[in-house]
């Protein structure tokens, strides 16, 4: 066991040991190779099946950077471009005003849809279809391209139904394909989960002080105005059954190694396997919009598909990328020093992201 190794193991299992978590899971890669595999706690409260390095994580939006790549690898193979709009590829889109639209757009949250109906259903919500067609009514809130705002929930169907009017498979297919399977984890990185790999997913439990907290935001809150509050993210909706089969692109489920073996083959080789060149890596890896973010009300700081320069609030330097989701789990790879981290857990905090920030630091300040 390497130093390292054992360190994050020590940490995250005082973590669990502290009450502050109840299940993690924690993968670092250097430059291609895997030098951090580990897991501590419980994976489900009810019966204390513990948390394995193939523990399945409902993961949210960290996710959102498994869809990029997806597109990412598309372009790459020259199926479209960032700058094909995507009602070519997609014409119901373009109602609206929303015909210029770009592949760039969705990918930099700036096609100007950031919102769904406040009366959408949970139903509608875990139907491709029904999202699609709802999705390409929308009146936009902004003339693509000239605000930038994070888009919560469109950001994935979008992008999914470009991939699925260019290739003519489902992004789920996709992803299997051409970057899962490449790299050896199909059964660890999903959108949708089959109903044969349930059991291996974790339980959530909410963290009753981020959910207080949480819930004591201004209703004007601008991202509450991008759907129904019902369809935000928690530990009761990472529970369903059905939000878990569902393809939603914009969330997802994984283990801590499957995505940074992912990012990791954004960086360098991976056994052999690199999923996009040096010079895509740099395109989509700088910042490509700046300025206030309609929705967070905070700095954007956007590449294609990522955050640049930011992990979840707080800065970075410019060289990481990556995406955090809402309950605390995130993943992000720096191209200065060829260092991927994940970490996964099922303690559901929406305000904070603790452990990741702790094995960030940890293997940073080992590796770099």
């Amino acid at each position: 066991m390497s130093d390292l190794q054992k360190q994050v193991q020590e940490l995250i299992e005082h973590l669990v040991e502290s009450g502050s978590e109840n299940g993690v899971q924690a993968a670092v890669y250097k430059r291609g190779e895997l030098v951090v595999d580990a897991a501590a706690g419980i994976a489900d409260p009810s019966d204390g099946r513990p948390v394995t390095p193939d523990t399945l994580f409902y993961a949210a939006s960290t996710v959102k950077g498994v869809t990029a790549t997806v597109v990412h690898v598309l372009v790459e193979q020259g199926v479209f471009g960032y700058d094909t709009r995507v009602a070519e590829l997609w014409p119901e889109f373009g109602t609206h005003g929303k015909g210029n639209a770009t592949v760039r757009h969705v990918l930099t949250h700036s096609a100007g849809v950031p919102g769904v109906p406040a009366d959408l259903t949970l139903e509608r919500f875990c139907d491709w279809e029904a999202m699609c067609e709802l999705i390409a009514d929308l009146e936009p809130w902004w003339t693509p391209g000239e605000k930038v705002g994070y888009h919560p929930v469109t950001f994935g169907f979008i992008l999914g139904e470009v991939v699925r009017r260019a290739t003519g498979k489902g992004i789920a297919q996709v992803l299997a394909e051409e970057v899962a399977g490449p790299l050896g984890v199909t059964d660890e990185l999903y959108f949708g989960v089959p109903s044969s790999a349930l059991p291996r997913v974790a339980r959530f439990e909410d963290d009753p002080a981020g959910a207080a907290m949480f819930a004591s935001l201004p209703p004007d809150f601008p991202l509450f105005k991008s759907g129904p509050r019902s369809l935000f993210p928690n530990a009761e909706l990472a529970n369903r059954t059905d939000v878990l089969t569902a393809d939603i692109p914009a969330w997802g489920t994984l283990t801590a190694r499957a995505i940074a073996r992912m990012y990791a083959a954004l960086l360098d080789e991976v056994d052999g396997v690199r999923l996009i060149t040096p010079e895509r890596l740099r395109e989509i890896s700088t910042v490509a919009t700046t300025g206030n973010d309609e929705m967070t009300g905070g700095p954007a700081q956007y590449g294609l598909g990522y955050t640049v320069g930011t992990i979840g609030a707080s800065p970075a330097p410019p060289t990481v990328f990556g995406m955090v989701g809402i309950g605390g789990s995130a993943a992000y790879a720096d191209t200065a020093t060829g260092v991927t981290v994940a970490v996964t857990k099922n303690r559901f905090n929406p305000t904070e992201m603790n452990a990741y920030e702790q094995v960030y630091t940890l293997a940073v300040n080992a590796l770099a």
